[in-house]
């Protein structure tokens, strides 16, 4: 060795620092990799990302070659450094090429490459896959060898080596996802994936139109009041009862009698052959199962049940598509009849009108879990039923009632008030009216 000329230790001394620093700095970029962007480009044809992928499905054994090569490389740094010192400095040499051979190690054959490769993983992943790739197949045998031993020791550990690794993602993980990914997608996109995956979170009975807001044709009316309602009416599918909805005996689509109606053709039995039979949901279901019923019924719309078959309200397709992309039709606030907007930053509103409805137009968090409407919400808070002037402070948002009908509120008036100052009061006062 001492006949080597210094140069040439000198050049396989840096050579192998690189050599060190290629293997550290693939290594992390390999396993920094995206892993659906890395399937996404897969599927396209990307052969970097095709050999990448295959490496990856044997994490022990990449790991094993890599490491492998690492060890090497540093095995023979330190021998050449030592030699380089003990020629330049005698005895001396061997301290002094230890700590020169630590810091250029740490600096050039771990940290810099490491952190460059956790920056920008694919331009350094791509060419160390197709490399690693053409060197497996030499080096297979010792690899698996060290994976044996290493998966034997994690064994003996209680780790279990076979068990893969999911990269499944939860509803949640896919909303912060999505909120991580909205600097690269439209916002109306980003909104509209967010409603998606909110979907599952509410059930129909949320979103539902309430039993005394349901709109029907009632055959014990008289037989003009009938026709009268079916040319005024504002829904093309409304359900047909005899006196109450609970008697409902079918669905009828109006625009069907749109020829009957204008040459005054339409009798009771006419009417009665067009009925469609009444869909039933039970109150509990959830919107995206609800979504995917609708599909594979053919319907449009269905009666809402609680758990003793009584009909609590009406739900449609339209309802769970405005969850996703919202209202169809659009009007400001101060024309809008459920939400009218004071000059005082104050909101007026319709009881019965559905919370999560008013946290999307508000942009509000009111609590959803024991109520589905504003009036629900209000006696939940109370305790008792309410009367004109009662008072509830509830996230932040301090709701008064205005108005109190058939023992529920007609009309209340909502207002934020500043963070940190609630104090999840509820009062009641006994008004004259």
């Amino acid at each position: 060795m001492n006949d080597i000329h210094l140069g040439a230790l000198f050049t396989a001394l840096i050579a192998l620092v690189l050599l060190s620093a290629f293997f550290s700095s693939s290594e992390t970029a390999l396993i920094s990799l995206n892993r659906y962007r890395l399937r996404h480009l897969a599927k396209r044809g990307h052969g970097g990302a095709i050999r990448a992928q295959k490496l990856l499905e044997k994490p022990d054994q990449l790991l094993g070659l890599i490491l492998f090569g690492n060890t090497f490389a540093n095995i023979l740094v330190s021998s050449l450094a030592t030699l380089i010192g003990l020629r330049l400095f005698g005895d001396s040499g061997i301290a002094i090429a230890t700590g020169a051979l630590t810091l250029i190690l740490l600096i050039f054959g771990e940290v810099a490459p490491k952190t460059a490769a956790a920056t920008a993983p694919e331009p350094i992943a791509w060419p160390a896959a197709y490399i690693y790739t053409f060197i497996m197949p030499f080096v297979s045998p010792l690899v698996q060898l060290i994976s044996l031993l290493a998966n034997g020791l994690l064994k003996l550990l209680g780790f279990n080596t076979q068990k893969q690794r999911s990269h499944g993602l939860t509803a949640a993980e896919l909303q912060t996802l999505v909120r991580e990914s909205s600097p690269h997608l439209p916002e109306q996109n980003v909104n509209l994936l967010l409603s998606v995956l909110e979907l599952e979170q509410a059930q129909v009975e949320d979103i539902m139109i309430p039993r005394s807001e349901i709109s029907g044709i009632d055959l014990d009316e008289p037989w003009d009041n009938v026709l009268a309602q079916l040319k005024s009416a504002k829904y093309s599918r409304m359900p047909v009862f005899n006196g109450s909805i609970e008697n409902t005996i079918g669905v009828i689509n109006v625009r069907r009698l749109f020829g009957p109606l204008m040459d005054n053709t339409l009798t009771l039995s006419k009417l009665k052959r067009l009925l469609r039979e009444p869909y039933y949901v039970p109150e509990g279901t959830a919107l995206t199962t609800q979504l995917l019923n609708f599909q594979t019924e053919n319907r449009r719309s269905a009666l809402v049940v609680d758990e003793y078959g009584d009909v609590q309200g009406l739900v449609t397709l339209e309802d769970i598509l405005e969850e996703i992309v919202g209202d169809f039709t659009t009007s400001p606030l101060p024309d809008n009849n459920d939400i009218i907007a004071e000059e005082d930053g104050s909101f007026i509103l319709r009881g019965n009108m559905p919370i999560r409805e008013i946290n999307r137009e508000l942009a509000i968090d009111l609590p959803t879990t024991d109520a589905s409407t504003l009036n629900g919400l209000i006696i939940e808070e109370l305790e008792t039923l309410p009367t004109q002037g009662a008072r509830i402070t509830v996230a932040n948002v301090q709701i008064d009632v205005l108005g109190v009908q058939n023992h529920a509120v007609d009309t209340a008036r909502l207002t934020f008030i500043e963070f940190g100052n609630e104090s999840n009061t509820k009062s009641q006062t006994h008004g004259a009216g």
